[in-house]
C-alpha cells in the first residue's frame, strides 16, 4: 500500500555498498568501485537473458542497435517488442537494487519542485517525490542516470533514494509538478519583438473604423474617384502577384546550383550509423479516432522505431481526444503529452509545450489527418546530413487523398499542387523567404529552440516561423516527399479555414513591419520587396478581386464608374492584361497537374476563378476577425470528406513528381 512505502528497498549487496559510502551519495544505485560483487553484476541485457525474458537473438539485435545509437538498451528492447515496459522496470529494479513505485502511491509533492528545475527534470527523467526523514525519494525511469541525478540535487544534505516508474507515469508526474510553469513559458516563448502577442485589437478596430468611415464619406461625395482608386490598386497588386508567380515558375526551372564543397559537412561515419532520433509533434483536438486512422498512418513510416519519437499533444480540456486515448494502446515509440490549460489555446502553443519533451535532434510536425509517405523520415534524416548548416528547415510537399469528392476538393488539389510543386520551390530558388506550411515540416531542433520556437499567438505560426528563419539568415529547402491530407470539401468550412490562414498572413506582415527599417536590414532589399508581394500582396489581391470583377459589366454593354477615366483603348489594355494573368494561372495549374493522378483534374482549371472568389470572402472574414478576435483559432474538422483506405490507395499510385525541382540528389540551394 502507499502508506507502507517508506524507502526504496535494496538488495543485500546494495546495503553492503551503502555502509561503505557516505549517506549523501547514491550508493545503492551503482556499485562503488571497491564492491567485490561489481564485476559480477550483469548488464541489463544479460540480466534479462539470464532471467529468460529475452532470447539471445533479441539481445544481440538490441546490442547491435545500441552500438550504432546512443540509446538505453532497455528502451531499445521495449521498442523492438522484445519485452514489456513492466518487465523492463522490474529488471532495472533488480539491476540497481531499487524498487518499482507502487501503483497507489500518491503523486509527487509539488513543494519539492524547486529542488530540480523543469528543464533538468525532463532531461534526467526524474521528479522529486517526497521526503522520507532526511532522505529525498526521487521517481525516475532512468536509474542509469543516478550520478547525474545526484549531481543535480547536490544541495540536498541527506541521501537520495530512487523509485522506478513507467514512462507514462513519469510524464504525468512531470506535467503535474512542472506543467503550469511550462505552459506559461510556451505562451511567450517567441521574443516579443517578433511576436504578435502584443496586438491591440481594440486600438486596431478604432483605427480601421476611422478609415472605413472616411472611405464611406469619400464614396458618397466622389464615388467614381474612390472606385477608380481601388481599381488602380487592384490592378497594381495583380501585376505584382503575376510577376512574382512568373519569377517563381522561372526559378523552379533553373538547374540547382552546385554546392560549395567547403560548405558541405564532413561525415566520418556511414549514413546508417548517423541516423538521428526524430521527434514528431502531432497536435490533436477533438479527434475521436486515434486508434484507427492516425496510428495506422504513422505506423507506415519506415524508420527504426527506437529512433522515432512521436508525441501526441492533447489539451487537458479536450475530453473527446482524452477519452479516445484511454481506450487506445499506444506503441512505445508514441506517447501522449497532456497540455495544461492556458491562453491562447492554439496549435503553436501546444507545440511549444511539447517541444520541452522532445528527444530528437530533428523535430517534425504532422497534422491529425496526415498520411506521410513511408520513406519520408529516412529522406529527411539523410537530407539533413547532406545540406550545409544554414539549411535548418525541410518542407515536404502536401497533397490530397480525396481530390474527387466534389468540385471544391478538385480545385483545392490543383491549388496545392501549384503551390507545393512549383511556387514554393521557385520562391526558395529565388532566395526569398518561404512561407511554411503547417505540416510536414522538419527542423534542426537546436535552431528551432534558438529561434524561440513558434509564436503561440499567431494563427499561421508556420509562415511566421519561415519569415523569422529568413531574418536570421537561415534557409528552408523543399524536399521531394509527399504527405497526403484530407481536402476540405464544403464551402463554409473551407471559408473558415482559409480565413484563419489569411488572417495570419495579415497578422504576420503587420507584426514584422512594426520596424520596417530593421526588417529591411535583416532580409535585404530583395527579400524585403518579395515579402510585400508574398504576404501583403496575397491579402490585398484576394480583398480587391471582387472590385476587378466588376469590369464584367462592360461585356454586356453596361456603364462602369471607370468610364469617366478610361477610353475604349484603356479597356482593351485591361482586357489583355487580365487575359495574360489568366493564362499564367492556367499554365501554372496545368504544369503542376502533370502527375498521372492529377491529370484528370485539368478540365477543372477554368473553375479556379470561382474558387478564388471564395478566398475573397475568407479574406474579408479574416480581416474582420483580426479586429475583434485576432488569436481565435478556427479548428478544421477531419474525417468528413474521405473514407478509410483512400490515403493508402492514393499513395500506392504515387509516381514521380510533376517537376523534379531537385534532380541532383546532393544539390544544395545557394
Amino acid at each position: 500500500m502507499a502508506g507502507d512505502f517508506r524507502l526504496v528497498s535494496m538488495d543485500q549487496t546494495a546495503r553492503q555498498a551503502q555502509q561503505r559510502r557516505p549517506a549523501s551519495g547514491v550508493p545503492y544505485l551503482r556499485p562503488v568501485p571497491d564492491d567485490p560483487t561489481a564485476s559480477r553484476r550483469p548488464r541489463l541485457a544479460k540480466l534479462l537473458l539470464d532471467q529468460g525474458a529475452i532470447t539471445d537473438a533479441q539481445m544481440q539485435a538490441a546490442l547491435a542497435s545500441q552500438r550504432q545509437r546512443d540509446l538505453p538498451i532497455g528502451e531499445i528492447l521495449v521498442t523492438q517488442g522484445a519485452i514489456s515496459e513492466d518487465r523492463l522496470l522490474q529488471a532495472l529494479a533488480d539491476q540497481f537494487g531499487t524498487q518499482v513505485l507502487p501503483a497507489d502511491h500518491p503523486p509527487p509533492d509539488p513543494d519539492l519542485a524547486t529542488l530540480l528545475p523543469a528543464g533538468l527534470a525532463i532531461k534526467l527523467n526524474a521528479v522529486p517525490l517526497r521526503r522520507a526523514g532526511s532522505a529525498l525519494v526521487v521517481m525516475t525511469n532512468r536509474p542509469d542516470q543516478a550520478d547525474a541525478i545526484r549531481d543535480a540535487l547536490r544541495d540536498h544534505d541527506g541521501p537520495i533514494l530512487l523509485a522506478l516508474a513507467s514512462r507514462d507515469r513519469m510524464q504525468a508526474a512531470l506535467t503535474g509538478v512542472y506543467g503550469r510553469e511550462l505552459a506559461r513559458i510556451a505562451e511567450a516563448r517567441t521574443p516579443g519583438a517578433y511576436s504578435c502577442r502584443d496586438w491591440d485589437a481594440p486600438r486596431a478596430f478604432r483605427r480601421w473604423l476611422a478609415v472605413l468611415l472616411a472611405a464611406l464619406g469619400a464614396l458618397l461625395f466622389a464615388p467614381a474617384l474612390v472606385v477608380a482608386g481601388l481599381f488602380s490598386l487592384g490592378v497594381l497588386v495583380s501585376a505584382v502577384n503575376a510577376t512574382l508567380k512568373w519569377l517563381a515558375l522561372h526559378g523552379v526551372s533553373l538547374p540547382p546550383p552546385q554546392p560549395d564543397p567547403s560548405e558541405m559537412p564532413a561525415h566520418a561515419l556511414p549514413p546508417f550509423a548517423q541516423q538521428p532520433v526524430v521527434t514528431i509533434l502531432l497536435p490533436l483536438f477533438n479527434e475521436p479516432d486515434i486508434a484507427g486512422h492516425l496510428i495506422r498512418r504513422i505506423d507506415r513510416l519506415d524508420y527504426p522505431r527506437e529512433l522515432l519519437d512521436v508525441i501526441l499533444l492533447i489539451e487537458e480540456a479536450d475530453d473527446t481526444t482524452r477519452a479516445a486515448l484511454e481506450h487506445t494502446d499506444l506503441p512505445f515509440w508514441m506517447r501522449a503529452v497532456i497540455i495544461p490549460p492556458g491562453t491562447p489555446r492554439t496549435k503553436p502553443r501546444a507545440m511549444n509545450y511539447g517541444l520541452n519533451f522532445a528527444r530528437g535532434s530533428i523535430v517534425g510536425v504532422y497534422d491529425a489527418e496526415d498520411a506521410p509517405e513511408p520513406d519520408q523520415i529516412r529522406k529527411v534524416a539523410q537530407r539533413f546530413l547532406e545540406v550545409p548548416p544554414d539549411v535548418v528547415c525541410l518542407q515536404g510537399q502536401l497533397d490530397y487523398y480525396n481530390p474527387h469528392h466534389n468540385w471544391l476538393s478538385r480545385c483545392f488539389t490543383l491549388e496545392y499542387a501549384t503551390w507545393f510543386r512549383l511556387l514554393l520551390p521557385g520562391v526558395a530558388r529565388l532566395g526569398l523567404f518561404v512561407p511554411l506550411g503547417g505540416t510536414t515540416l522538419f527542423f534542426r531542433r537546436s535552431i528551432l529552440e534558438e529561434m524561440g520556437a513558434w509564436d503561440a499567438h499567431n494563427v499561421t505560426e508556420d509562415a511566421d516561423l519561415g519569415l523569422r528563419l529568413a531574418r536570421r539568415g537561415y534557409r528552408t529547402e523543399i524536399i521531394e516527399t509527399t504527405t497526403y491530407e484530407e481536402a476540405n470539401a464544403a464551402v463554409l468550412p473551407w471559408v473558415k479555414q482559409r480565413s484563419r490562414w489569411l488572417k495570419g498572413y495579415a497578422m504576420t506582415w503587420a507584426t514584422h513591419m512594426r520596424d520596417p527599417v530593421q526588417l529591411w536590414r535583416d532580409l535585404g532589399a530583395r527579400r524585403f520587396i518579395g515579402l510585400q508581394a508574398q504576404l501583403l500582396g496575397t491579402v490585398l489581391g484576394f480583398s480587391l478581386a471582387p472590385v476587378l470583377w466588376t469590369l464584367v459589366v462592360k461585356v454586356f454593354g453596361l456603364p462602369h464608374p471607370l468610364d469617366r477615366f478610361l477610353p475604349v483603348q484603356g479597356y482593351l489594355g485591361l482586357a489583355f492584361f487580365f487575359l495574360a494573368c489568366q493564362m499564367l494561372t492556367i499554365y501554372a495549374a496545368w504544369r503542376a497537374a502533370a502527375l498521372p493522378r492529377h491529370r484528370c483534374l485539368r478540365p477543372w482549371i477554368p473553375v479556379l476563378d470561382v474558387y478564388f472568389l471564395l478566398a475573397s470572402v475568407a479574406t474579408w472574414l479574416g480581416l474582420a476577425e483580426l479586429l475583434v478576435k485576432p488569436f481565435h483559432w478556427r479548428k478544421t474538422a477531419h474525417g468528413r470528406f474521405s473514407q478509410d483506405g483512400q490515403a493508402a490507395e492514393v499513395m500506392g499510385d504515387q509516381t514521380l513528381p510533376a517537376f523534379s525541382f531537385n534532380r541532383t540528389s546532393n544539390a544544395v540551394d545557394k
